[in-house]
């Protein structure tokens, strides 16, 4: 009998078939991204811009979720860190945001390691308690010293980053380019060994530890990181609402950049991340009123959102989510 040759199909082909597709459609995106100023009106290009600000520090939280396995219910006291360092420094010292916000990272992740050195035994729902201890003293802490926080009116952020362009443009360009920014940084960082440390730390603690890498370290840089990025989140965020107050960080606001990195499915790509920027910042808006039916339209948007995005190829779902670290 003649022998029929065992024909399989071209897999690699295929792979690379869809990754291009995915390239295009990424790179589709990001061109409607920024041309989209010049068709839509003010208000859209307002609220876009808090959604892409809300985006990076949605990422911080995805990102404390995958490298550190860990939850936190708190993270709008790092957010509010990077906005309040951007407001301080324009109020005392006249420096623009592109300026401050250097320096709202190195406070936010000074931060991150304040409360992550003590904390560092703590895991699962006991640090998710102690991140939701710093989320409701927040407020009270800013309204004390109120001569630095400006009290309840809070501080206004009203310098131009851009000089020469309109304000309504850099509250659109600068939080995008920032979370392009965050974005490509995260992916130069996965392919590093400290990503590879934080991942096996993860994984197996004791088997870490054994190659010398030690869970305390693990808790701490990831931790660090995670608020740094937080910190610029804030610090664009104070630019693009133009002002900052207590009213603005309280325990929900952390509770909602949890929602939205669920939303996003912990996503680190740019996709996915505005997506989760996008339902934290519009469905409130859209809700806005619908009265007692808020809490349950706002379960079911999360539902929905959350079941049709694992409904989605594995492919896909890969690619929202920044890769499979």
């Amino acid at each position: 009998m003649p022998i029929t040759p065992d024909v399989s199909p071209d897999v690699s082909g295929a792979e690379r078939t869809q990754r291009w597709t995915l390239n295009v459609g990424s790179a589709l995106g990001l061109a409607v991204l920024l041309l989209l100023p010049l068709v839509a009106g003010g208000y859209w290009t307002f609220t876009l811009g808090l959604c892409f600000a809300n985006a990076i520090a949605i990422m911080s939280v995805s990102f404390l979720v995958r490298y550190g396995g860990e939850v936190s219910i708190g993270h709008g006291v790092f957010v509010a860190a990077g906005a309040y360092t951007v407001a301080l420094v324009e109020k005392y010292l006249g420096l623009s945001v592109l300026a401050s916000m250097p320096l709202a990272a190195v406070v936010g992740g000074a931060l991150g390691l304040a409360f992550a050195f003590p904390s560092r035994n703590l895991s699962g729902i006991y640090l998710a308690v102690a991140t939701m201890a710093l989320a409701l003293a927040l407020p009270e802490l800013l309204l004390h010293y109120s001569s630095i926080s400006g009290g309840y009116e809070g501080l206004y952020v009203k310098l131009d980053a851009l000089p020469g362009m309109p304000k309504s443009l850099q509250r659109y360009y600068l939080p995008l380019l920032g979370a392009i920014a965050v974005v490509l940084l995260l992916r130069h960082f996965r392919r590093s060994r400290q990503a590879m440390a934080l991942l096996l730390i993860r994984t197996s603690a004791h088997a870490a530890e054994s190659f010398g890498v030690r869970r305390s370290w693990a808790r701490l840089s990831c931790m660090a990181l995670s608020a740094a990025i937080a910190a610029v989140g804030g610090a664009l965020l104070s630019f693009s609402s133009s002002t900052v107050s207590p009213n603005s960080f309280t325990l929900w606001t952390s509770i909602f950049l949890l929602v939205g990195s669920v939303v996003s499915l912990y996503s680190l790509s740019l996709v996915g991340s505005v997506i989760g920027g996008l339902f934290l910042t519009l469905i409130p808006l859209l809700l806005a009123g619908a009265g007692d039916w808020v809490p349950i339209l706002y379960g079911g948007a999360l539902l929905a959102v959350v079941l049709g995005f694992n409904a989605l190829p594995a492919a896909l779902r890969a690619r929202l989510s920044g890769g499979q670290s």
